[in-house]
């Protein structure tokens, strides 16, 4: 599973970095991206959907590696 976070989107409410913030770097001004690659561990990927399902502009979404 990888994270993608929607630079247009994100409005800085920093749900996802609140959540998960080994999954989240956010910038000076608090919009989000993925850490590193994106790529999400397996113990962490229920916690990955519920930053997904927290973000309120939706800005995040999840792929799977086999996409």
């Amino acid at each position: 599973m990888r994270i993608k976070v929607d630079g247009s989107l994100c409005q800085g409410h920093n749900r996802c970095s609140a959540l998960a913030p080994d999954l989240f770097v956010l910038d000076d001004f608090g919009f989000a991206s993925p850490a590193g690659d994106g790529v999400v561990p397996e113990d962490r990927r229920e916690i990955a959907l519920l930053a997904v399902d927290n973000c309120p502009e939706l800005a995040i979404t999840v792929e799977d590696d086999d996409a």
